[in-house]
């Protein structure tokens, strides 16, 4: 049965299924402590890309990799995030279910926008992390120029993030699918969406390296991490022509 032959395109494609819900667990399990869920958000991001360009995968080696490369800034941006989170569920409460509420219109817009940036920066911070090394403060204002240049992006992004939740919660039927698929698929989603940006800023990078005298051993290296503010300004121009 040549359908069940390791090369014939259904064995290729349940090989990929495969390796999709196997990332999903490996994303799952690894958020259960908490504080590691940072470094797991990054580590799937960093493999979502590689699915989304059709790069060949190793899992296991791959998401460990990229988890144990990043895991002191990713666990430093989520502790960040959770302190954030909590200052803004306290503004919440004072600003609009306090008794002695009575927020003014620019208190609201003020809150408001607080909430989008802090959104767009912490749902971007990550693929930005699991690509390119930085430290931790310009890994923050990189993204949060990205943020705003790709805002209609970030929009879709935190759409395909909040769909397999809604799902899950709403169409009880699907709630296993939700847990095999719910964060790869989002990833992948989202990685669609950004690779494009992400693949020009890297173009960029290596042309000024090269222009520059350098030349990687291996200029197709996972391990190629360059980073710069006027590359991000210069690739989300170019996009925008």
């Amino acid at each position: 049965m040549k359908f069940l032959n390791p090369d014939s395109p259904l064995m290729q494609g349940l090989g990929k299924i495969a390796d999709l819900m196997f990332l999903n667990m490996l994303a799952l399990i690894f958020c259960i402590p908490v504080i590691t869920v940072g470094a797991s958000i990054t580590a799937l991001y960093y493999m979502a890309l590689k699915v989304v360009r059709g790069e060949e995968i190793y899992v296991w080696k791959g998401f460990w990799k990229s988890f144990t490369q990043n895991f002191r800034q990713a666990t430093i941006i989520w502790l960040i995030q959770i302190v954030v989170m909590a200052i803004l569920g306290a503004d919440f409460y004072i600003v609009y279910m306090s008794p002695d509420s009575n927020p003014s219109l620019i208190m609201q817009i003020v809150f408001l926008a607080s909430v989008l940036l802090a959104s767009a920066t912490f749902l971007f911070i990550y693929p930005v992390l699991s690509k390119f090394d930085n430290t931790i403060a310009r890994t923050f204002k990189n993204t949060l120029i990205m943020a705003v240049m790709q805002m209609p992006k970030l929009i879709l992004m935190a759409i395909l993030w909040v769909a397999p939740l809604a799902l899950g919660l709403f169409v009880i039927q699907l709630f296993p699918l939700v847990v095999l698929f719910g964060m790869i698929l989002p990833a992948c989603g989202c990685a669609f969406l950004y690779n494009k940006f992400f693949k020009r800023m890297e173009d960029q990078m290596m042309e000024r390296a090269i222009a520059a005298g350098y030349v990687p051993e291996n200029p197709g290296s996972e391990d190629e991490h360059i980073f710069s503010d006027e590359v991000i300004v210069d690739a989300a121009k170019e996009e925008k022509k």
